[in-house]
């Protein structure tokens, strides 16, 4: 009930928890539930088996996972070094990479909490494939999904992407330093400490089975954020055996279904996993890296109203509404029958 602040031993920052703040009236923005009457297939959809994208190429008709260049990279492999500076606080490095697309399903109407357990595992198997491919060359293969118009996504498609860069990304070099850290210190990878914790504990916990939990972290910043987290000291996605992918599946699934059934609603988030870095590092010692997925939801109270990043949270610190066991609570309570399929 009281106002605190907690700290995030992964970023080394700290949020304001400030739960009585959710009760307070809301006369702000509303944001446009999804669409609900998104077309299977559509010819004029970029994204779908047979048609033709930006550049003029013709999509194959595809009837699983496909994975494509993206048409408008933010990296490209052979991108000229910058000019020299001439001042400490001019400074520019070269970066170069690899920006995939990566379609989860043929149809446009499906997103991952409908999907099989199958196809969500063959979803898996292809970012381990990516992540292997890429990693082989690139030190940082971020993995990621913007979910729903209100985190930026461009097409309904059930897709993601995969940006490989030559350079180690901010978050990637912050979880980098302070799980290196942690393992000098205490003797022990952070977040696979941290998992068996929250295993015992369960005030945070939303769903868990023999190989995954998922947790709503002490430290969230977002309302409904959570984190995936192996039960086991896994380095990398490629790491992970034919059982745990399997399992994967599952608590996605699970989680997925959750988040849709909160506000009855497709429901938005940006993802994407953070293992240990490939490329050059593949021969170092990685032992202080966990294997974990970041979910990223802005909802906080419906449907239509969304936790907005701004004021204090851009000029000072994080702060969140309501308490990380609070938003575990809910979501642990929580049917994990998907609301569209209720009445099957």
């Amino acid at each position: 009930e009281h106002q605190h602040i907690r700290y995030n031993p992964l970023r080394d920052d700290w949020v304001l928890v400030s739960a009585h703040r959710v009760k307070r009236p809301w006369q702000g923005q509303l944001e446009k539930p999804p669409p609900e009457d998104v077309p299977r297939w559509d010819p004029k959809n970029p994204l779908c088996p047979g048609a033709t994208r930006a550049n003029g190429e013709v999509n194959p008709k595809y009837e699983g996972t496909f994975v494509f260049p993206n048409d408008f990279p933010a990296l490209q492999p052979d991108a000229p070094e910058p000019d020299d500076s001439d001042h400490p606080l001019f400074r520019a490095a070269p970066a170069r990479g690899v920006c995939k697309v990566m379609c989860f399903h043929p149809w446009s109407d499906l997103t991952l909490p409908l999907m099989s357990l199958p196809e969500i595992r063959a979803v898996i198997d292809a970012w381990a494939e990516l992540a292997t491919e890429l990693g082989a060359s690139y030190p940082w293969v971020q993995i990621f999904e913007n979910k729903g118009a209100m985190m930026g996504c461009s097409n309904p498609h059930p897709h993601c992407q995969v940006w490989a860069s030559s350079f180690l990304p901010n978050e990637a070099s912050l979880e980098d330093r302070t799980q290196r850290q942690h393992l000098s210190q205490h003797g022990v990878p952070m977040l696979l400490e941290y998992a068996e914790q929250e295993a015992r504990r369960k005030e945070r916990l939303v769903v868990e089975n023999a190989d995954w939990l998922v947790v709503v972290p002490y430290w969230a910043t977002w309302p409904y954020q959570t984190l995936l987290l192996p039960r086991r000291h896994v380095c990398r996605l490629q790491d992970l055996s034919d059982s745990e992918r399997d399992s994967l599946a599952s608590i996605m699934q699970r989680l997925l279904i959750k988040y849709d059934n909160l506000f009855e609603v497709s429901f938005p988030y940006s993802m994407g996993w953070h293992g240990a870095p490939t490329g050059p590092y593949l021969g170092e010692d990685c032992r202080h890296w966990q294997l974990h997925a970041h979910y990223y939801p802005p909802l906080l109270r419906s449907a239509t109203v969304r936790k907005f990043m701004v004021g204090y949270e851009m000029l000072a610190q994080a702060q969140r509404d309501l308490t990380p066991e609070q938003a575990a609570e809910r979501l642990r309570s929580l049917p994990e029958v998907h609301y569209k399929k209720r009445a099957e």
